[in-house]
């Protein structure tokens, strides 16, 4: 399906859920325009994101924290950073030994409904950004649907995917690892972080963006198109 085409089917499903969303966050989400696929990357509002989660299996697994930086004008937007820590319902367990977020580190954090009110607010407008989106848009999506009854339905850009493709395309067998954040990363000289947290990936993930958009434009024009 082309990107026009993605797009339209985009705005054909928000439809279907336009009664049940009324009055809330996520219509207010919607109600501002999208940008244009044709527009150039550096004219596109980015909402870089990444969360953190007690399991990788969005159907048992609980939303623990997520984190989230725009890019504008192809630059990061240290000011607009935000990181919210989430309730959980049951015990992180052993998942805290990745994330570093224990039971009590929880105790008093936003309820999942307000975090999202709050991604969903900075969201409006703008293509969301993830490595890995599938990942973290299966555990917003579930959040989504047990507060509104739908999905988020924002156009996503997925800069895994986006390495992937390149690197197919030079037909470069892919070794394990190689398209990790750090991995990829690598391959555009940036340094080294310190991952796991949501925030500082949601950073890492808005570097990965400029240094692969910046690169690919070199002498001419990278459409949002082109990205999604």
């Amino acid at each position: 399906m082309s990107v026009n085409g993605l797009v339209w089917r985009l705005r054909m499903r928000r439809l279907l859920y336009q009664r049940r969303i009324a009055g809330t966050a996520l219509q207010a989400c919607w109600q501002a325009p999208l940008p244009s696929t044709s527009s150039d990357w550096r004219k596109v509002s980015f909402l870089v994101a990444d969360a953190e989660m007690s399991s990788m299996d969005a159907s048992t697994g609980e939303l623990l924290s997520v984190g989230w930086v725009l890019v504008e004008n192809g630059s990061i937007d240290l000011g607009s950073a935000q990181h919210h820590l989430i309730r959980a319902e049951n015990s992180v367990g052993q998942s805290a030994t990745i994330h570093n977020l224990r039971d009590y580190d929880l105790v008093d954090a936003n309820t999942r409904e307000r975090a999202l009110a709050h991604f969903l607010q900075a969201a409006a407008g703008r293509v969301l950004v993830f490595h890995n989106a599938v990942l973290d848009m299966a555990f917003l999506n579930k959040i989504s649907r047990r507060e509104f009854n739908a999905p988020i339905l924002m156009p996503v850009v997925d800069t895994l995917l986006q390495e992937e493709k390149l690197l197919r395309r030079r037909e470069h067998v892919l070794k394990p690892g190689e398209l990790r954040l750090q991995g990829c990363r690598d391959r555009y000289g940036l340094p080294h972080f310190h991952g796991h947290n949501a925030l500082l990936d949601a950073l890492a993930t808005a570097e990965l963006l400029i240094a692969l958009a910046s690169r690919r434009s070199i002498g001419r024009s990278l459409t949002l198109a082109q990205l999604l």
